[in-house]
């Protein structure tokens, strides 16, 4: 068994996955099986999407919420970002990857995986998402309070951001919330 508490076809063959969850012992979670005992964590999210990133890659956005526990559900695709000194590849099925601007204590570990914190992810979501829907906003606020924070924090992580496109747009949706 590997460390982390998912296994993939890198482990076993998918025929044998696919007994062990008829057996009962295993469950499919995201791309990955998880042991029937093992509980629905952060660490054990964060691991589903390790067994498919680089290691310089950082879950941000509805990936990062997914894995803080914001969200229910992973993404139909994971969204990942790099340090634009990272230089590293975005060619992976399944997965978006974008190169950003990032600070290391915008980023919180895992279970290995760099993951934006609950701070940074409201600010992207509510700079990218195109509409800005109840679901968005829904999210965001699980996040300030997962993260014990609020909009104040989001405000002061945007203005340390000099040339951050949308900001005003950005700040009055999070001030929706």
């Amino acid at each position: 068994m590997t460390a982390w508490p998912v296994l993939t076809t890198a482990d076993l063959p998918l025929a044998e996955l696919g007994a062990s969850v008829l057996d009962g012992e295993l469950f499919r979670f995201d791309a990955v099986f998880a042991p029937i005992d093992e509980f629905d964590r952060p660490a054990v999210r964060a691991a589903s999407i390790v067994r498919v990133a680089s290691p310089r890659h950082i879950a941000e956005r509805h990936s990062a919420a997914w894995v803080l526990g914001a969200l229910d559900d992973p993404p139909r695709r994971h969204e990942l970002c790099a340090s634009v000194a990272a230089r590293t590849s975005s060619a992976m099925p399944g997965v978006r990857v974008r190169e950003v601007v990032i600070d290391e204590d915008d980023l919180v570990r895992v279970a290995g995986l760099g993951v934006t914190t609950p701070v940074r992810t409201v600010v992207d979501l509510a700079r990218t998402a195109a509409g800005f829907e109840a679901a968005d906003r829904a999210t965001c606020r699980r996040l300030l309070a997962l993260g014990d924070a609020d909009a104040e924090a989001c405000r002061e992580l945007i203005e340390r951001r000099r040339n951050l496109p949308n900001k005003r747009q950005t700040w009055d949706r999070i001030r929706s919330l």
